[in-house]
């Protein structure tokens, strides 16, 4: 397992979560939650404590529930996009996404105007989520083709999005996992967001260079994503955006930010150290580095230079 140490590297700046308040450009807020023992499900309060933690370190605010009433409001239709492609295995956990919905509606959002969303339904129930329409503490469904009729652009994109993502939701969050991409280079928050335009097998040339920032940059998204999310109790290093056991490791974090560059370049780094740790060669020397984040950073969407990143543990 990587401990906390490990990840005291000295690329990065780091804080405690009681420290004064710090502007939420480059700052990404960690807690730590082991996986537990075999196929046994994360307890869920524990899993609470993680991401409260976590939104805590992120925002500087007093609680959880403080900080997620700084991001949402209760006339806000909340979406929060999964990233479930990889299977139970290494999808974001249930009881994290119950946490942080739970934290929503403590915001005073109707749980009505929470959805849990991906691609499609069958890609939620593989990961393990039920499917609700209606009902329940959070809506839970896929998009499953429900796409704007015409495309519209951003820079070098030109894409249908999905209608609760252009119409539907005023705020959103993207909730990946920590693992590497084959092409992007690291598949965390912002290459996340492939999953809600109809045609992300166009945009992958150039270590998806400037695709990735394209689609964060529309403002269907720049104006609307509030908070990223990211799973990092289980991490992999390479292999991805599917899942490959041999080259998972129990990181043991949940890390979350309101800058969307900052938080993959936090991934990049602790997955280029995992990957040093076993021999292999960093993303950048594999020809994998995540370009997609110095573009974004010039787009004005976030911090990308590790030097500016400040890691704030809980």
């Amino acid at each position: 397992m990587v401990g906390a140490g490990a990840l005291a590297a000295p690329w990065l700046a780091r804080e405690s979560a009681g420290a004064p308040e710090a502007p939420s450009r480059g700052r990404v807020g960690i807690a730590s939650l082991v996986a537990p023992a075999g196929d046994a499900a994360l307890d869920p309060a524990a899993a609470r404590r993680a991401v409260e933690a976590a939104l805590v370190a992120a925002t500087g605010a007093a609680t959880g529930a403080a900080a997620a009433k700084r991001l949402f409001k209760p006339a806000d239709t909340v979406g929060i996009k999964l990233s479930c492609i990889a299977g139970a295995s290494l999808s974001p956990h249930v009881q994290l996404v119950d946490a942080l919905a739970a934290l929503v509606a403590e915001a005073g959002v109707p749980p009505a105007r929470i959805i849990v969303f991906e691609r499609s339904g069958r890609e939620l129930k593989r990961a393990g989520f039920t499917i609700r329409k209606e009902g329940g503490p959070y809506l839970c469904y896929g998009i499953d083709n429900d796409y704007d009729a015409e495309p519209s652009t951003s820079g070098q994109i030109g894409s249908c999005f999905a209608r609760l993502v252009s119409t539907t939701c005023t705020a959103l969050v993207s909730f990946g996992v920590v693992k590497d991409h084959d092409l992007a280079g690291v598949s965390g928050g912002m290459k996340n967001w492939y999953g809600v335009i109809h045609n992300p097998n166009k945009y992958h040339d150039h270590n998806c260079d400037p695709y990735v920032a394209d689609v964060s940059n529309h403002p269907f998204l720049r104006g609307k994503v509030r908070l990223t999310v990211l799973d990092g109790v289980i991490a992999q290093c390479h292999g991805g955006p599917g899942y490959r056991p041999d080259a998972t490791f129990p990181l043991g974090l949940v890390a979350a930010s309101t800058d969307p560059v900052a938080i993959d370049a936090w991934a990049w780094k602790v997955i280029d150290a995992e990957r040093a740790r076993r021999g292999m060669p960093t993303l950048a020397a594999a020809n994998r580095a995540p370009h997609f984040l110095a573009t974004a950073a010039g787009y004005g969407l976030g911090e990308a230079d590790v030097a500016a990143i400040r890691e704030v543990r809980a």
